[in-house]
């Protein structure tokens, strides 16, 4: 079984957004209304690449956090409230 040409330019559409590829992005968005996709369709497809964007940026955030002390040095605890890495590069 194959994909049809409106199926994969919906795929085109969340690769183009996973790359951060604008060209791309703009292309395979034009090719969609050419096809005859909605903007409230195409609105779904941009919404759910986003959330599956989302979620590495996220799980890096709260791994660099973990490994960091859960936010060392972080704006909510500067240094001067009692960072206990007081002598290292990320406080000076």
């Amino acid at each position: 079984m194959s994909l049809t040409e409106k199926e994969l330019e919906l795929v085109a559409i969340g690769a183009s957004i996973g790359g951060n590829c604008i060209p791309c992005l703009e292309y395979h968005y034009k090719k969609c209304v050419e096809l005859g996709f909605s903007q409230r369709q195409l609105a779904k497809a941009i919404a759910m690449a986003k959330k599956v964007k989302e979620v590495p940026n996220q799980k890096i955030y709260e791994t660099a956090a973990r490994l960091n002390g859960k936010g060392c040095c972080a704006e909510e605890q500067p240094k001067e409230k009692g960072c206990s890495c007081e002598d290292s590069a990320c406080c000076s």
